[in-house]
């Protein structure tokens, strides 16, 4: 064969052989699950910031696939379960229901609690140092501090006396922070007045029994629909103490939890471990450091309620 010949065949064979090697070098864009029970906006906000900073970029190196229920939490498992179905690289659960149906639909794709109440005694880990399993994450004290809420509510309302606790029949840590936040309220000499409700209709009549039972104030679960049970408390000139900032921000009187912002963040970093090759079985489970109180004025003054002093001193936020 001609030199010439022989250069022609070579530059047409490796003509044809570029357009597959390219194809077969190009890395599929990482697709990650977000799975939420409520209003996603507030996570993926702080989530997306902690994404950013570790140089991810939607449409062009991650994609997010979000599927939130809405505050109907009978919608969680055929949601995680169509996210398995996409087959997601990692899915992100906010809260101890969706990580328990994240759990259900699938023992393979890693799941990243960003944060889930009380991980341990619900069986979703085995331990926090080596949670075993796929899943991994952070954990919320919203039960340990329990007794704290009951404490500051006090400080607040000298002559609180009845406290409903509003908790979402759907969680399983509903009867862990039950159990808590009534060993708390004895050594306060308080009365707790346990309500547990499942949907939207359940919270207004929730509602309507406490104005019956003329309870002083109420304490929500954060895994409950957030807005809903704010708009209530409000119409029925209730003080309300959440475990979320976004609560307070939207018309809560207060809350003490632990920083649910740095918890969205740092979700991000278990994602990114967990794309470069982490097992999450391998990855401990982080536990808030930092605890913040918040206070909202407008409401207080929409209630008649007098913020002590002490509190005002002491809170992290006050919204005006």
């Amino acid at each position: 064969m001609k030199r010439r010949d022989f250069l022609s065949t070579f530059a047409a064979s490796a003509a044809a052989l570029w357009p597959a090697v390219g194809h077969a070098q190009e890395k599929p864009v990482p697709v990650i699950g977000v799975l939420d029970g409520g209003d996603p906006g507030p996570f993926l906000t702080e989530f997306g910031r902690g994404l950013r900073d570790l140089g991810y970029v939607e449409g062009r190196n991650i994609q997010i696939e979000v599927r939130s229920a809405a505050g109907k939490s009978e919608l969680l498992r055929s949601l995680a379960e169509e996210l398995t179905r996409r087959k997601v690289d990692v899915i992100v659960a906010r809260l101890t229901p969706p990580v328990r149906a994240a759990k259900d639909a699938t023992q393979t794709i890693p799941i990243v609690m960003a944060p889930a109440g009380a991980p341990l005694e619900t069986g979703l880990i085995a331990s926090l140092s080596r949670p075993g399993g796929n899943i991994t994450g952070l954990s919320i004290t919203s039960v340990e501090a329990s007794g704290k809420r009951l404490q500051l509510m006090r400080e607040m309302l000298p002559r609180l006396q009845r406290v409903a606790m509003l908790a979402n029949a759907a969680d399983p840590i509903s009867h862990f922070l039950i159990a808590e936040a009534e060993r708390a309220a004895a050594s306060l000499g308080l009365q707790i007045t346990p309500i547990l409700v499942d949907g939207n209709q359940e919270i207004e009549t929730a509602f309507a029994a406490m104005a019956k039972e003329r309870v002083d104030a109420v304490i929500m679960q954060s895994s409950l629909p957030e807005k809903s049970v704010v708009v209530l408390a409000l119409r029925h000139r209730l003080p309300l103490i959440s475990t979320t900032r976004s609560a307070v921000e939207g018309g809560a009187l207060m809350s003490y939890a632990g920083r649910l912002a740095d918890a969205y963040r740092e979700a991000a970093v278990y994602v990114d471990k967990i794309l470069k090759g982490a097992k999450p079985a391998d990855l401990p489970v982080q536990q808030p450091t930092k605890f913040e109180l918040v206070i909202n004025l407008k409401t207080a003054k929409a209630l008649g309620v007098t913020v002590p002093q002490s509190l005002l001193v002491s809170a992290d936020e006050v919204i005006e």
